[in-house]
C-alpha cells in the first residue's frame, strides 16, 4: 500500500502557501478581485482627472505619489478628498450587503430594503429637525438609529428561527414606517433643515470631504478584524440548521454577530453620505455572479461596491454639468430596475417549482 498523502481539496480551489501556513483560494474569486483592483484603480484615476477642468493623468499620478503639482489644488484638496469617501462608503456598503443577504438567504435583504438605512435616516432627520447639524454627531446618531430599526426587524421576525421571507417583509414594513417618520420630522422642521435633510437623504458626495471620511476610514479599519471572522462564519450560517447544530455551530449567536457588522457598516456608511440606495443591493448580487462561490464574497463585494459609488458620482458631477446630481439619483436609476427583475425572477422561479 502506497504510503504518499493525498490531498483532497473542493473543485475551484487552490492551495496557497504563505509562511508555514497553507490556505484554500477559490480561483475564480481571486481571479475577479484582482480585476475588480485594477477596474477601480482606473475609475479612481478618471475620477481624479475629469471635473470642470480636466487633469492629466501623469499630473495625478505626481500628487498621489507626494509630488509638486501644478495641479495640486484641484486634485489633492477638491477632488481626493470627496473620491475616498465615496470608496470607503461603498465598501461599507457592499460588505454590508452581502453580511445581512447571507443571512437572511435572500438577495432582495439589503440594508436599504428592510428598514436599516431608513432607521438611521430618521433617527438623523430627527436630529436635525431638533436643531444637532454637526457632521461630527451626526454619524453615531446614524449609527444608533440603524441599529434599533435593525433589531426590531429581528425581534419581529424571530418566532423559534429566522425565517428568509418573514425576515425581509418584515423589514420591508419597518422601512415604510420608518419612512413616514421621517417625512414626518421634515414638515415639523424648519424649511431650511428639512431642505437640508431632503438632499441628505437622496444620498450626495457633494460638499464631502476628510472630516466625513476619516472617521469612517477609522471605522472600517477597526472592523477589519471582525470582516476577517464574518468571511469565515458565512460557512457555517449557509448551511442548513440541522447540520449546523449537529457541528455544534451556535446559529443564533453567529447569525446576530453577522447582522450587527452589517448594520453597523451600513448606518456608518449611511451617516457619512445618506442613504445611497441599492448599493448594498447591486454590489454583493453582481459579486457573486461574477465569482460563482457558493457564498458571497465579501472581498469582491466591497470593491464592486466602492466601484459602483466612484462611478456613479464621476457619472453624476458629468451628466448634467454644470449641474451634480446627487449619487443617490444614479444608483437608484440602476438598482431600481434590477430590483424589479430580482422580483419577477423568483416569482418566476417559485411558479415553475
Amino acid at each position: 500500500m502506497s504510503g504518499e498523502t493525498v490531498t483532497v481539496r473542493p473543485p475551484g480551489y487552490g492551495l496557497v502557501r504563505a509562511g508555514r501556513g497553507t490556505f484554500l483560494v477559490h480561483r475564480r474569486a481571486a481571479v475577479a478581485a484582482g480585476v475588480l483592483g485594477v477596474v477601480l484603480a482606473a475609475v479612481c484615476v478618471a475620477y481624479l482627472c475629469v471635473g470642470e477642468s480636466f487633469v492629466a493623468p501623469g499630473e495625478v499620478l505626481k500628487v498621489l505619489a507626494g509630488q509638486d503639482s501644478p495641479d495640486e489644488l484641484v486634485v489633492g484638496t477638491l477632488r481626493l478628498p470627496r473620491m475616498v469617501t465615496g470608496l470607503l462608503v461603498g465598501t461599507a456598503f457592499g460588505v454590508a450587503g452581502a453580511l445581512i443577504q447571507t443571512v437572511a438567504r435572500n438577495p432582495l435583504a439589503s440594508p436599504d430594503i428592510i428598514g436599516i438605512s431608513q432607521g438611521a435616516s430618521a433617527v438623523t432627520v430627527g436630529a436635525m429637525t431638533f436643531g444637532v447639524t454637526s457632521y461630527t454627531v451626526l454619524p453615531y446618531l446614524s449609527v444608533a438609529g440603524g441599529i434599533v430599526a435593525a433589531a426590531l426587524v429581528y425581534v419581529f421576525a424571530w418566532r423559534g428561527g429566522l425565517h428568509a421571507t418573514r425576515f425581509v417583509l418584515i423589514g420591508i414594513g419597518f422601512a415604510i414606517a420608518l419612512r413616514s417618520v421621517t417625512t414626518l420630522f421634515m414638515t415639523k422642521g424648519d424649511y431650511l433643515v428639512a431642505q437640508q435633510a431632503q438632499i441628505w437623504m437622496t444620498g450626495s458626495l457633494n460638499g464631502r470631504g476628510w472630516e466625513e471620511a476619516a472617521p469612517l476610514g477609522w471605522t472600517l479599519l477597526v472592523l477589519v478584524p471582525a470582516v476577517l471572522w464574518a468571511a469565515r462564519a458565512q460557512r457555517t450560517v449557509s448551511m442548513d440548521d440541522d447540520t449546523a447544530t449537529a457541528l455544534g455551530v451556535r446559529l443564533g449567536r453567529v447569525r446576530l454577530g453577522l447582522v450587527l457588522l452589517g448594520v453597523v457598516l451600513a448606518s456608518v456608511a449611511t451617516g457619512a453620505a445618506g442613504p445611497v440606495d441599492f448599493v448594498a443591493l447591486l454590489a454583493p448580487q453582481i459579486a457573486r455572479r461574477t465569482t460563482r462561490t457558493a457564498q458571497i464574497p465579501l472581498l469582491c463585494s466591497a470593491l464592486m461596491g466602492a466601484v459602483i459609488v466612484v462611478l456613479a458620482d464621476l457619472l453624476a458631477r458629468k451628466l448634467l454639468a454644470p449641474t451634480e446630481l446627487p449619487v443617490g439619483v444614479l444608483t437608484a436609476a440602476v438598482g431600481a430596475p434590477y430590483l424589479i427583475w430580482l422580483i419577477v425572477r423568483s416569482r418566476t422561479a417559485g411558479g415553475k417549482a
